[in-house]
């Protein structure tokens, strides 16, 4: 079953890139910003990542973290993070176990090719531990603004 808005959000604990284990109850009384993206070291995934780290100290202000998930390795998500300076962690969900809570885990087609993937998405936790917001079939551009933007409007 996939979370929907208003439902708690799954605690499902993974390995972050410095070999952290983590859950999203380990952010309780913050909102979460959490996006789920392909594959590190891509333009589209970095273009993102740079986009959220461009505008993590106006997420920091609003007492949001940004929590990065893909199913790459700790290492590739360590070089990635190191490589685009990234202040904020990058979890492993190699088993698909959070994309499949978050309804993310779907059939992709490219260029004739059918596979599984990540669709990219973005979802806002409240402070409570609720979502509150989704962006499905996330499109990079301006989307870190928006989400941003969401997040003032909620707190104001």
């Amino acid at each position: 079953m996939t979370i929907e808005v208003g439902n708690t959000a799954p605690d499902i604990e993974l390995v972050a890139d410095n070999g952290e284990k983590v859950k999203l109850s380990d952010y309780q009384g913050k909102y979460v910003v959490l996006y789920f993206y392909p594959k590190d070291m891509t333009p589209g995934c970095t273009t993102e990542a740079c986009d959220f780290r461009d505008q993590h100290q106006s997420f920091s202000d609003l007492n949001a973290v940004i929590l990065g998930v893909s199913p790459d390795p700790q290492e590739r998500h360590l070089k990635f993070k190191e490589k685009h300076d990234l202040p904020f962690q990058l979890l492993v969900d190699d088993e698909n176990k959070l994309a499949e809570a978050f309804g993310v885990w779907k059939l992709k087609k490219n260029f004739g090719k059918e596979y599984m993937g990540i669709e990219r998405s973005t979802f806002i936790i409240d402070p409570e531990g609720k979502m509150i917001k989704e962006w499905r079939k996330v499109k990079v551009k301006d989307h870190v603004e928006e989400a941003l933007n969401y997040i003032k409007e909620v707190k104001a």
